[in-house]
């Protein structure tokens, strides 16, 4: 989950922007936020996470509360994952769906209680995913913003279990991926959930605005935990191909042609099924490949894809991978063109990078599930 950066314009500021000043880091907007994009740079972040802890600051990201049982509020039609197989204690990534089975925005549905949900969707999407949720949940259902209260830190990489477990005890150890707890931090009960956009194992932490600060004072005066920008947290989510929203999925995309076909449940009713169906059955145009550069050379976002001389697709993602020491990237090609090994040259003006594609991830040595 996340968004491109955009041009610098009249942006919002995280609860931490002034300690990101203080730790010289480079800020630049992204998804109507100014963020840190890197503090010692993006590669040495960027190895840091894979090999011991880093700490993100997710503020900019936006949280929802929706109360009530969710096949009478619509919740259960509005998000295309499975929610009555959820207990309490578990999330899920999903997606919201337009009528024509494109993707609003990702998401990672929580079940808090038997009647209470949380959604923490995309910054730039918050204020379009309030208006979706306000059109398509029952007149009877309770819908909260409460984003601006709620601070989000990630803590990544193979050392953040140790590093919570001396912060808030042994209990952290019995998290499993994809679900979540309580604990004692700060003073403060926080919510922890075993979850991340890195590949690395890792943990996303929800608190109140006013103890976001002093967590994150908390977490870093271990020596185990450096900070680290969305330039790193972008180059390890690539490595893992991981979408990016606005990028990889968006609007005009179904998950079917971005190979997220796994996150929607056809045994129910959600918005923009029957446009799935149709579509899978006629047979999909485009879908989403992985490709590997057989160099240095960076394949960027709109560069042009072909294959034997002729153009077939456009590169979504790409990016110098600091685990792989080559290029690498995503983009649309003509589905038929989408198979393991087949070549690719990237294009750009007079710039040509060779490319093929593969399996994904593209790294494969991450510690998420251990």
């Amino acid at each position: 989950m996340g968004q491109r950066i955009i041009k610098r314009t009249d942006v919002k500021t995280t609860f931490l922007v002034s300690r990101h000043k203080k730790l010289s880091a480079k800020l630049a907007p992204f998804g109507g936020w100014l963020m840190p994009i890197q503090y010692k740079g993006i590669i040495a972040e960027h190895n840091w996470t894979r090999n011991s802890c880093s700490l993100f600051d997710i503020c900019h990201m936006g949280e929802f509360m929706i109360y009530g049982n969710p096949d009478e509020n619509n919740l259960g039609t509005v998000i295309s994952t499975n929610l009555k197989s959820m207990g309490c204690g578990m999330c899920r990534y999903g997606f919201l769906l337009n009528e024509a089975g494109g993707i609003v925005d990702d998401l990672i549905i929580y079940k808090l209680k038997i009647d209470q949900w949380m959604m923490v969707v995309n910054a730039a999407t918050i204020s379009a995913d309030l208006k979706y949720l306000q059109t398509y949940l029952s007149p009877e259902a309770k819908l909260e913003n409460i984003s601006s209260a709620t601070a989000k830190l990630d803590l990544q990489g193979p050392l953040s279990r140790e590093v919570l477990q001396d912060l808030v005890g042994n209990d952290i150890n019995k998290l499993k991926y994809y679900t979540f707890g309580y604990f004692s931090l700060a003073d403060e009960k926080i919510m922890i959930s075993r979850t991340g956009y890195t590949g690395e194992l890792g943990y996303e932490l929800y608190i109140s605005a006013e103890k976001a600060g002093l967590v994150w004072d908390i977490l870093l005066a271990d020596k185990r935990v450096e900070p680290a920008g969305l330039g790193a947290r972008d180059t390890l989510r690539l490595e893992m191909a991981y979408p990016l929203y606005g990028q990889d999925i968006d609007f005009f995309h179904t998950p079917e042609e971005s190979d997220l076909l796994k996150f929607v449940d056809f045994d129910k009713d959600f918005i923009g099924k029957s446009s799935l169906l149709k579509k899978h059955h006629s047979g999909v145009k485009q879908s989403l490949c992985c490709f590997k550069v057989k160099s240095r050379r960076i394949p960027r976002h709109n560069y042009k894809i072909y294959k034997d001389s002729v153009e077939i697709g456009v590169v979504t993602s790409g990016s110098f991978s600091p685990s792989l020491l080559c290029g690498i990237g995503m983009g649309y090609i003509n589905k038929e063109d989408n198979k393991i090994g087949q070549r690719l040259l990237i294009k750009q003006e007079n710039m040509e990078i060779e490319a093929i594609i593969i399996d994904k991830p593209f790294y494969k040595k991450g510690s998420i599930k251990n």
